[in-house]
């Protein structure tokens, strides 16, 4: 998936600012994937094998990790893609509709006082 759609629909966009935040997880850890992640973000990949470490239990990062990835997926498969392409076109469409504001009021409700 990250060969064949993200890093080719990468390609269209200037990634010199992106930062890529991956979690922990052992299945998206291994050494290909993080080389490739690297050569692609350099020093900004969050990751578990990354130059910037995924912060366990981090107020900035867990409502991402908690929040927005539910919230995406239950968007995304509300009309039960049945194709790539509509999967796709789903994906795009609700990360395209995501509003800088929701993912701020996120971070607040999950930052400690």
């Amino acid at each position: 998936m990250i060969t064949n759609f993200f890093i080719f629909k990468l390609n269209n966009h200037d990634v010199q600012e992106l930062w890529f935040q991956q979690d922990g997880a052992t299945c998206h850890t291994a050494r290909a994937t993080i080389d490739l992640l690297k050569d692609t973000f350099g020093d900004r990949l969050i990751s578990r094998f990354g130059p910037v470490n995924w912060p366990p239990r981090s107020w900035d990062l867990t409502p991402l990790d908690y929040f927005l990835w539910g919230y995406v997926k239950s968007l995304v498969y509300a009309d039960k893609p049945q194709t790539l392409d509509h999967l796709e076109d789903n994906i795009l469409r609700v990360f395209a509709d995501i509003r800088p504001q929701m993912l701020e009021k996120a971070i607040k409700i999950g930052r400690p006082d």
